[in-house]
């Protein structure tokens, strides 16, 4: 038995409307043949609000207004009722305020004065004539499409007001904050605004969405970037997105960003829906209304652990659980971004590829968002056998790779990060000469911990202008928070510098770049790397919060040795090449690599194969790309 379909909304308008538009016909023959007005005929009680009923109560119409409206979606529906309309008014068909005086019941004057309901809301537009009695009326598209039970969006609206679809993706704890905003709207008073900022972007919009559905609303979506300024036509826009609001039972949400504050105060001042959202930064003060300010923050790492498991399915979580337990603690990523990763993952992953590799790909892809022009991405390819120093050094480095490997374990089940909000991040100073490998030891920490190093461009980030430092860093840092990625600050003694004396305001807004550093080092959660060639420069007070000092020594005659060994790829060819007779040039690490390349591309324009003396040469290039006198070859046993 084949199921029955359920009616649409414009069906079960159709027979209502119909009878309407002949009720307004036998008004107007009445009124022709000088009869009085029939009564409205009794219908059977629908099962549903009619679009007339509906807007009349929404709108606060009267019964004379409500018949008005009705009479010129007649004209507009019916030919020849608009022909009938046409015999009274020398061929005009659209219906007159005078006609409608005349032929409808309860008429009053005050019903197209312009702060009444059909004026206010745009229902209808009186067009061209001598008097507002004799102008004919044109009922807004809109409206028409609403009374025949079409939900067709106002034209005017493109590219301004979306209606936000499907259900939003949040974490458990974004949807508890939506439930308490939905249980506090009521009781904050006649007139709110909702303001939601915080570092989960995609989930803003989402938990705004999920408010408006626990108050039986939809999301109307406003583009900020798409709003003219202050003036009449703002104020025209925002009553179109009111009446929207009302015939959807939206709720408007203003997306801030790329707006203008000054235009979005302007449009929340002109708004009347009782409640307004507002997503993003956004400066604008809106005195008229109630504010409530919530911070939308991104999952926590055990909240994470739980998306990823719903997200990629039992099957797959379990037999991911090591590289997921690893990705929730060291990406940050919203509900949104978590069911993405997963869907890709999902389609991409064959038997062929390791599914532990391929989503933490994904997951650096994803994160890999608003570094840029302050940070330039290093893709590790150094290894612990690449490093040469001390057992002591490198077992210091290892043991920050543990601090960071198991933090979510030391701070989140053991308790540690309950007691305090700061210093969660782990932080590492590295000092030494230049050359002797401290970008080299970040590349192997990032390696190891699988996550994306970047090296920040401090010429960006640094502006002689009083703030712009603070915002750079800021942003900075909470793209790195979301992202997990290690932050290299090289030669940060150019931005970590001790603080002086204040002489004038700029000394003064250079000590609070300082304490704001200071500040954001110590609450950031990933890590980060600092590398300086002389400790002395870096701030005391920096150094005291610094988890991890490391000093990288100027390598010996065994060290030299070592490096020799490791700087000549095993393709490489080469011919009296002795590493421990090499290791007598005092250069460091460094710039034994340098030697080591200048010597292959020497060789490679001279037949192939590298020989010492091909070395000697490039040493001698480096020495004096130094500003330092050659050594003594014989001397040094090299000839």
């Amino acid at each position: 038995m084949t199921a029955l379909l359920e009616p649409t909304a414009a069906e079960r308008e159709q027979p209502l409307l119909v009878a309407e538009v002949e009720h307004v016909r036998a008004l107007l023959l009445a009124y022709r043949d000088g009869e009085l007005p029939p009564a409205r005929p009794v219908f059977e009680p629908p099962a549903f609000e009619p679009a007339a009923d509906k807007l009349m109560r929404l709108l606060g119409l009267s019964r004379f207004e409500r018949q008005l409206l009705l009479l010129a979606a007649a004209v507009e529906l019916d030919g020849d009722l608009a022909s009938l309309v046409a015999s009274f008014q020398a061929g005009e068909p659209r219906a007159t305020f005078g006609l409608a005086l005349s032929a409808l019941p309860g008429a009053h004057w005050d019903a197209l004065a312009p702060r009444s309901p059909l004026r206010r809301w745009r229902l209808v537009e009186p067009g061209a004539g001598p008097t507002l009695a004799s102008r004919p009326l044109g009922l807004d598209e809109r409206v028409l499409h609403y009374l025949t039970g079409m939900q067709a969006p106002d034209e005017r609206l493109d590219g301004i007001v979306r209606v936000a679809a499907g259900p939003p993706l949040l974490g458990l704890s974004q949807q508890r904050l939506a439930g308490e905003l939905a249980r506090t709207v009521p009781a904050a008073g006649p007139r709110v605004l909702v303001r939601l900022d915080g570092e989960d972007v995609e989930a803003r919009l989402g938990l705004a969405q999920s408010l408006a559905r626990e108050l039986g609303l939809v999301a109307l979506v406003v583009r900020s970037a798409a709003l003219p300024p202050a003036g009449h036509e703002l104020a025209a826009l925002a009553r179109l997105v009111d009446r929207e609001a009302l015939l959807l039972e939206g709720l408007p949400v203003i997306d801030a960003d790329g707006g203008s504050d000054a235009a979005i105060a302007a449009f929340l001042d002109d708004l009347e829906a009782p409640l307004v959202v507002l997503v993003g930064e956004c400066a604008a003060r809106t005195p008229g209304r109630v504010a409530l300010h919530r911070s939308v923050h991104l999952p926590a790492p055990a909240e994470a652990r739980t998306l990823w498991c719903a997200a990629l399915g039992e099957p797959v979580a379990r037999a991911l659980a090591e590289p997921v337990e690893e990705i929730a603690q060291h990406f940050r990523l919203g509900a949104a971004a978590v069911d993405a990763v997963a869907r890709e993952l999902a389609a991409t992953a064959t038997a062929e590829t390791d599914a532990a590799v391929t989503l933490r790909r994904l997951c650096r892809e994803r994160a890999r968002v608003g570094l840029e022009g302050l940070a330039e991405r290093i893709d590790p390819g150094a290894t612990w056998d690449d490093l040469v120093l001390p057992p002591a050094h490198l077992e210091l480095l290892r043991e920050i790779v543990h601090h960071v490997r198991h933090r979510t374990q030391v701070y989140e089940r053991w308790g540690f990060g309950d007691r305090t909000s700061r210093g969660l991040g782990v932080s590492a100073l590295f000092t030494g000469e230049s050359g002797t490998g401290k970008t080299l030891a970040a590349e192997v920490l990032a390696g190891e911990l699988r996550l994306d190093l970047y090296r920040i461009d401090l010429s960006a980030t640094v502006s002689k202008y009083i703030g712009e430092t603070e915002k750079n860093l800021r942003r900075l840092f909470d793209a790195a928070e979301a992202s997990g990625a290690v932050l290299l600050f090289d030669e940060a003694d150019a931005l970590f510098g001790r603080r002086g004396d204040v002489k004038d305001a700029h000394d003064r807004y250079a000590n609070l770049e300082v304490a704001y550093l200071l500040q954001r080092m110590e609450s950031y959660r990933g890590l980060a790397l600092l590398t300086t060639n002389l400790r002395s420069n870096v701030d005391r007070a920096f150094v005291r919060r610094l988890r991890f000092v490391v000093q990288f020594p100027f390598p010996d005659v065994a060290e030299r040795s070592a490096i020799w060994r490791r700087a000549f790829p095993p393709a490489t060819p080469r011919q009296d090449i002795e590493p421990e007779r090499l290791a007598q040039l005092v250069v460091s690490g460094g710039s034994i690599r340098s030697i080591a390349l200048a010597a292959a591309f020497a060789a490679a324009e001279d037949g192939g194969t590298v020989t010492r003396d091909h070395v000697l040469r490039a040493a001698h290039l480096e020495f004096a790309k130094a500003e330092r006198p050659p050594p003594d070859w014989k001397a040094a046993g090299l000839q």
